[in-house]
Formats: C-alpha cells, structure tokens, sequence
C-alpha cells in the first residue's frame, strides 16, 4: 500500500528542475548515487564494467542524458556513444561468439526523438551510426523504453533499425496493456527482447496499476517470449517472477543459454551472483554520466527498499 500511494510523488520528483538542482548541490547524495551509478565519466564506467565480466556477468551500459531538447545535444550523446563503444571493442570479450558479454542500451529521447522537426528521422539516424559502431567493435545494443507516449514511434524506429541489425535488442513493459500484443510481434520475428514491469507514472487506460496486476502480466508476456523464436531477457529484480523463470523456461523448452536475466547495477547484488553460480546468464544495467537525477528517482520508486537505503545513507553522510 505504501509503495502504492507514494510511487507517483516519487516519479514527479523525478522530473522537478528544481529538486534535480538542490539533489546535484550535496555533496552526500553523489556519494550515495554510486551505489547505483559507477560514475559520471567514461573511466569510471569501464572499470565497473570490469568488476562485473571478472564476475561472469554481462553488461549492458547506458549513458545518462534523456530529454534532449536541441541537435546539438544529440551530437553529444551520439559521440560519447561511439567512443564507449569504442573503448569496450577493446576488452578481449568483444565480437564473442553467441550471447555478447558487451551491449549499451540507449533511450531514443537522448536521440533526438523529442525534436520538433523531424524528431523521429533524426533519432533513426543516429541510433543506426550508433548500431553501425557497434556491429564493427562487436557489442549488442537495446533500445530502451521510455513513457507510453513514446512507445508506437519506438518500435516503429526499432521494426526500421533491426532491417540492418537484427540483432537489435528491445525493451517492452509488461505494465502496458499494449505489451502481449508487442511481445507476440517481436518473439515471432527472432527479437532480442528486454521484458521489464516498467518505471513510469502511466494512467489506468493505457497500465495496470495495482502491483499483482503488473506482475501478472509480466508472467503472461514472459511465457509469449519464452514460447517464441527470440532471445528473452528476463529484466526483473521480482522474487515472484525469478522463481517463476525455471518452470517457464522448462514448459518451453529454453535451456539456461537461451535466456538471460537482467538487473540494474547496485540491487540485489548477491542475487545476480547466485544466479550467475548456477548457472544462468546475468546481465547488469550499468548507467553513467552526469544525467543521473532522473534515473535515481525512477530507481527509488521502483522499490520501496531502496529509497529507505538511499534515506539512510544519505542521513549517515551528513552526520
């Protein structure tokens, strides 16, 4: 109940300028931010990306900087895309065969998609250079879901882009009632497909709303996908819908490789590792950059837990 009623004045916080500026301004709160994001420049990222391959899991790194509202800001994001890509093309695990260790996941509205003019065109074309480097350093790429606003002119990019690259992950929400339907589409066409509850504050027309509800239809899209022809990835930190995974994944006839789950960096850190231990394939959602207000807060309502750890570590900082 509580995470019910207090998810939505979390997510408006998360777009408030001005609780970004007063947030930005401790000192303690940066300091806290790392256990959710490794940091805001490139080195910071690729020695965390370390840690986690010496520990037998994936990556897959995004670069914070949503909302673009410019072209210039487009070109920045495109650049600091091209040289993490080209900096993971030089670890040893790039271009493995199969399942690649390395992707970035990146969110069209950093693209340009928001832009007035042309806003769709431009977020195509940038994400298809962005693509082009990393089918030649050998990294994956996912493109990610944001507001249900966004999401018929997503997937239309997607549908475009995975004609050049069909190894082209996308993200789906089971929150929105429109998911089953996309899930259908995509596990049908051989898709990399990121299944996730979803992070955003979405009106009941368009979402299930109630928590059972949205895990509900996590379960009935995850068995579409694992019964399709794509590759699932099983994002969720959900111990319902972990335990649930095996049993699913058996009834369909997916064996550990065929499959993986995913996870944000920082949370349930030891349960990726036991995962990883038995045998499964985990990938962790490492994010970097100094655009990281949005992405906390959308982290602190996903998970009541977590905004207690970030309440309390905040208040031990500033002791």
């Amino acid at each position: 109940m509580f995470a019910t009623a207090v998810r939505p004045v979390i997510l408006a916080a998360s777009r408030s300028d001005r609780l970004r500026r007063a947030a930005e301004r401790i000192s303690a709160t940066r300091k806290v931010v790392r256990r959710f994001v490794p940091g805001e420049t490139l080195e910071s990222v690729l020695d965390a990306v370390a840690a986690l391959r010496v520990s037998e899991r994936y990556v897959s790194v995004d670069y914070l900087g949503e909302d673009v509202t410019d072209i210039d800001g487009t070109g920045t994001t495109v650049q600091a895309y091209l040289g993490l890509l080209d900096a993971l093309g030089r670890r040893p695990d790039a271009a493995a065969d199969g399942v690649r260790p390395l992707e970035v996941s990146l969110k069209l509205s950093a693209l340009g998609q928001a832009l007035d003019r042309d806003g769709e065109k431009i977020a195509l074309e940038n994400a298809h250079t962005i693509c082009e480097r990393a089918g030649q350093v050998g990294a994956w790429v996912t493109v990610d879901a944001e507001d249900h606003t966004t999401t018929e002119s997503t997937l239309s990019i997607v549908r475009d882009l995975r004609a050049d690259f069909p190894w082209l992950g996308v993200v789906l929400q089971a929150y929105l009632r429109r998911t089953l339907g996309d899930c259908h589409e995509f596990a049908a066409a051989g898709a990399r497909i990121r299944l996730c509850k979803g992070a955003y504050d979405e009106p009941a027309s368009v979402a299930y709303r109630k928590p059972a509800a949205v895990t509900d239809s996590y379960l009935r899209c995850l068995r579409v996908l694992m019964a399709g022809s794509g590759y699932p990835m099983v994002a969720t930190h959900d111990p319902a819908v972990i335990s649930a995974v095996p049993d699913i994944a058996y009834e369909t006839g997916r064996a550990a490789g065929d499959f993986e789950y995913q996870m944000l960096y920082g949370i349930r850190d030891a349960e990726q590792q036991r995962l990883v231990n038995a045998g499964n394939q985990v990938r962790v959602y490492v994010p970097y950059g100094g655009q990281w207000y949005g992405y906390l807060v959308r982290r602190l309502a996903e998970r009541p837990a977590n905004l207690m750890f970030f309440l309390r570590a905040l208040a031990e900082r500033r002791r």
